[in-house]
């Protein structure tokens, strides 16, 4: 094939509901004459007519040129059956997520159209090298997933199966990109990029409510404290459990039951129980008229920081940067500053006798047993913090208390986290806390993304930001922290509870004995 072949061609979407009409109209705005199809009777119509409102209202706003919106509707033309697809250079199929149905529909396409046409699966899960099965021109048939909205979210998963011819998936790349799309490739593995990656976003969450280490309300302000734009639990509310539960069973089933991906009991139970969330009134959270009754969180600040004999930060890096330039400013009124001590072998804050210390993947009763102290907590990752960019007013920050600290560490752990500028929010003594393993599990899943061939590291980094909103890519944020010390935490949660679920990727692992965190 040559470059871009597609443009300008003749496009057959197949499925006319929310998916396939929106992919109908990114291709009608790029030029494209569409034939959008549904097997129910009148449902392509309705689609159009659906579409026609929706550009009309982008005109009344003013955020949509008139005659665009009318040369688009123009170019979408309802279809009456798959005949309709000769002569299209590019067919996309965005029927029901069932392997069959797929294959049946691409089976009948292909006995129609042209030897040089693209088959194109908007799947989110199946196998493309499945789909493509038992097909005269496997090679012809490529991913092309959309996000929903599709006329708003910018990324593609390109997504070569086995077979999949490689100019083919380079003309779909190219085509995204002419349709204003970010594309990424992908292979075709269970997942493929961003449902893969993004499994132990959710599973952490669930992991640390099975164990009643935290609520979903403070588990969802730790995790939107380090810019994620919603928490787990309220946005599986807003995907549906039964849904992102499927998903998950979907992986662990396709990944011959690998425990990384092992679905939870608690989330099996909501499903069962019919509490799927905002389309059912209840999940994690009730819904009153379609918003959420978020619970009261508890911010665990009753007092002032004592005055301290001696306060001493210690660590390098920039979070240590961080702490030295937010407790001089704590400790101003009082007249003197903080000590440093970068070659100590950890981060935090020592007050007196007592230690406030960034999470390293042990437990703060762990790091107290080590120290041989009793007044011990740990506090959660604050995700690139320094002394230049400071925790937005009222940041959520996750805490525990080691089993032996005193009634008064207790009260002035949280204080002097306040006291730094953060919202001290307390959970369990759970290893890792909340943000700093969900963010080192992120990035080990993309780092054996990358080891497998799944996607390069800008292609996972570009998919999880532009598919679900991360504030960074895996290794962005690895770019942050360090191999080396994200290998630390996982093997420490692995060590906690001895299972294959924490287990670090070789190419993390790797990094993580160089000199540096080099490619």
């Amino acid at each position: 094939m040559t470059d871009n072949p597609l443009a300008g061609q003749p496009v057959f979407v197949a499925g006319a509901g929310i998916m396939g009409a929106g992919i109908a109209q990114v291709a009608a705005q790029a030029g494209h004459p569409v034939r959008l199809y549904d097997q129910r009777a009148g449902t392509a119509e309705s689609a159009r007519g659906r579409l026609a409102d929706q550009l009309a209202g982008l005109v009344a706003k003013g955020r949509l040129d008139a005659g665009i919106a009318q040369q688009t509707l123009a170019r979408i033309e309802p279809a009456h059956g798959t005949a309709q697809a000769a002569g299209c250079a590019l067919v996309i199929e965005a029927i029901v997520e069932q392997i069959d149905a797929k294959r049946a529909l691409l089976a009948e396409l292909e006995a129609v159209v042209g030897p040089r046409c693209v088959l194109a699966t908007n799947t989110s899960s199946i196998s493309v090298t499945a789909i493509a099965q038992g097909l005269a021109h496997p090679g012809r048939v490529v991913g092309m997933h959309f996000f929903n909205p599709v006329a708003r979210m910018p990324l593609v998963e390109v997504v070569s199966g086995l077979q999949t011819d490689a100019a083919v998936a380079a003309a779909v790349f190219a085509l995204s990109r002419h349709w204003g799309k970010v594309p990424v490739h992908a292979r075709s593995t269970p997942g493929f990029i961003v449902n893969r990656i993004a499994r132990p976003y959710y599973a952490e969450a669930l992991a640390l409510l099975h164990e009643q280490a935290a609520t979903p309300a403070v588990l969802d302000a730790c995790l939107r404290g380090a810019g994620f734009r919603m928490g787990p639990c309220e946005l599986m509310d807003l995907i549906g459990h039964d849904t992102n539960f499927a998903v998950t069973k979907s992986v662990f089933e396709a990944c011959f039951q690998d425990r990384r991906y092992t679905p939870s009991p608690l989330q099996a139970e909501m499903v069962a129980g019919g509490l799927l969330g905002r389309k059912t009134g209840q999940g994690f959270y009730a819904y009153a008229d379609g918003q959420p009754t978020t619970p009261a969180l508890p911010v665990a600040v009753t007092e002032a920081p004592a005055t301290a004999g001696e306060v001493t930060v210690h660590g390098a890096g920039p979070i240590a940067d961080f702490l030295e330039h937010a407790a001089t400013a704590a400790l101003a009124a009082q007249g003197w500053g903080p000590a440093r001590q970068r070659g100590s072998g950890w981060t935090g804050l020592q007050v007196d006798g007592a230690r406030l210390v960034l999470t390293d993947g042990r437990t703060a009763t762990e790091v107290a047993a080590a120290a041989g102290l009793r007044d011990v907590a740990v506090f959660d990752r604050p995700v690139a913090l320094t002394p230049a960019s400071p925790p937005a007013p009222g940041m959520a920050l996750g805490y525990a208390l080691a089993a032996g600290a005193s009634d008064a560490w207790a009260a002035q752990a949280p204080a002097w986290l306040a006291a730094l500028g953060f919202a001290p929010l307390p959970v369990a003594d759970a290893p890792g806390l909340v943000v700093a393993r969900t963010v080192a599990m992120l990035i080990n899943e993309a780092a054996d993304a990358v080891q497998q061939g799944v996607c390069t590291e800008p292609g996972a980094d570009a998919a999880m930001t532009l598919g679900v909103n991360h504030p960074a890519g895996p290794f962005e944020f690895l770019s942050r922290w360090s191999a080396r010390e994200v290998t630390a935490l996982l093997d420490a949660l692995d060590s906690h509870y001895r299972g294959e679920r924490y287990r670090t990727s070789p190419l993390l692992r790797r990094r993580a004995v160089m000199p540096q965190d080099l490619p």
